[in-house]
């Protein structure tokens, strides 16, 4: 038998740091007052503020309980498809914190932040090496802001030709921002649907392409985990249109290393450094979401851009076709700093290798779950596999009962109910740095819950049972939620 991580364990109540508050505790020693106690007039100060007072012992225990509810990558298995939740190594953590780097102030001037523009160009240069494109801005704070960055290039690139366009087309296995980046930008959606296979097919882009559409914005791999093969097809028709070919590589994960987007006609593309050069989001972030351009966008990139000149790193501005400034100063540097150091300590061969894992860890959970879960696209995938609930609805069970009955195994649930494309979708992205040990931990807790659908559905739904909150109302939640803490 498999051994399971959960358990039922310790679990402690922690109330609010109010109700634990007792008159005249305190956790720290003041130094004795050397001069004389005054009053502040209340105009100025208002009603007194209304703290708890807590020893120090109370407050070390509040945060160690708190942090002890939280989960994350660093706690288990984090299977959220869509997200590339993975293990960050511990060394980028030391880099960023390095004085130098998280002590450098952004109003220092290039001449005292060499080492820091340094940096950012050499970043510049590994990403465009890694995507095949020409250049590369880190000012995109996360993927969607990302998105808008290549968006509104797009916009002042055919603004600068002397005829904008009003639409923009997007498939139905493109990430959910994308719509919304393109209509920041002025443009119409407009949808069309992915084959049967759920890849691209080019007679449908075909169909739709005309010279009043910008371009298209491709995720790929797609939402499905799916590599779209016919990509070189779809830009050539785009392009023969005037169009431009924008690429959301949020799933870089799965082919860096291995394609490179800027050589197989996209025009130009974001990266998630917090996904797939580590950093993983969560927790309100930070992010960052660098764009990569060819030759023909690269006018427009925002400025400042960071350049060489001999031995000397600098920023400059003048660029008469730039979008302009899209974040404060340069972005979110202590994301830079870890993604440079994990793009350094693997290498080019490491990086492959990262993508290579990916897909065999998503292949090896895809082939272990087949007739377990509904598989709604049968083929190879790349970093994440997409299942459904069709095989658990005859039981009256659902998606979402199964993920609320993985945590009591101890997992993490996968992202549920997307993409939309498959109904009840339940997407699993193990990503690289799971071993084959986890995996099948993860495997046989599914299974486990898949023969309970079966066998006890009613268990089933009212999980979690070991958790520190049971089933909630959802829909209540949604309608009232709690904003108390």
């Amino acid at each position: 038998m498999i051994q399971q991580p959960g358990t039922s364990g310790l679990i402690f109540n922690e109330p609010m740091l109010w109700e634990k508050s007792r008159m005249g505790r305190c956790a720290m020693s003041l130094p004795k007052r050397d001069v004389e106690r005054k009053p502040l007039e209340a105009d100025l100060t208002g009603d007194e503020p209304n703290l708890p007072e807590l020893s120090e012992l109370d407050v070390v225990r509040h945060y160690t309980r708190l942090s002890q509810w939280n989960f994350g990558v660093d706690s288990g298995m984090y299977p959220l498809g869509s997200c590339t939740m993975k293990y960050n190594p511990k060394t980028n953590e030391v880099q960023a914190a390095r004085q130098g780097f998280a002590g450098a102030h952004p109003l220092s001037g290039d001449e005292f932040s060499q080492g820091a523009l340094k940096l950012m160009y050499n970043l510049e240069q590994s990403l465009a090496k890694i995507t095949g494109f020409q250049a590369v801005t880190l000012q995109p704070a996360a993927g969607a802001h990302g998105e808008f960055c290549g968006m509104l290039m797009i916009h002042a690139y055919h603004a600068k030709k002397g005829r904008q366009r009003s639409k923009i087309i997007i498939p139905d296995t493109a990430h959910g921002t994308n719509p919304a980046s393109a209509s920041l930008c002025g443009y119409e959606s407009v949808n069309i649907k992915s084959g049967p296979d759920g890849i691209l097919e080019p007679e449908t882009v075909s169909a739709v392409m005309d010279e009043d559409t910008a371009g298209i914005m491709v995720t790929n791999p797609n939402t499905l985990g799916l590599f779209e093969s016919n990509i070189k097809e779809i830009a050539e028709i785009v392009h023969s249109k005037g169009g431009l070919v924008y690429g959301d590589g949020a799933n870089m994960n799965a082919i860096m290393g291995i394609v490179k987007p800027g050589e197989i006609g996209i025009d130009v593309l974001h990266l998630n450094l917090h996904k797939t050069f580590s950093t993983p989001h969560g927790g309100g972030g930070p992010g960052s979401g660098p764009v990569a351009v060819g030759k023909t966008l690269e006018p427009f990139l925002p400025v400042p851009r960071v350049i060489k000149a001999f031995d000397t790193y600098k920023f400059i501005t003048d660029s008469p076709d730039t979008i302009g400034r899209i974040h404060t100063f340069y972005g979110h540097f202590g994301i830079m700093v870890r993604a440079y150091a994990y793009i350094l300590s693997m290498g080019a061969e490491g990086l492959a290798d990262a993508s290579k894992l990916a897909v065999l860890n998503a292949n090896y959970v895809k082939a272990s779950l087949k007739g377990i879960l509904n598989l709604p696209y049968d083929k190879p995938c790349m970093h994440e596999c997409v299942f459904n609930d069709k095989f658990q609805k005859e039981y009256h069970i659902t998606t979402m009962d199964m993920a609320k009955r993985l945590l009591d195994y101890g997992f993490h649930p996968p992202t549920v109910y997307f993409p939309l494309v498959v109904d009840g979708a339940f997407m699993v992205e193990p990503t690289e740095t799971e071993s084959k040990e986890n995996i099948d931990q993860f495997i046989q807790a599914v299974k486990s819950i898949a023969l309970e659908a079966k066998n006890d559905p009613e268990k089933l739904k009212k999980a979690p049972h070991l958790a520190k909150l049971t089933r909630l109302d959802e829909v209540m939640a949604a309608r009232k939620p709690c904003l108390k803490g």
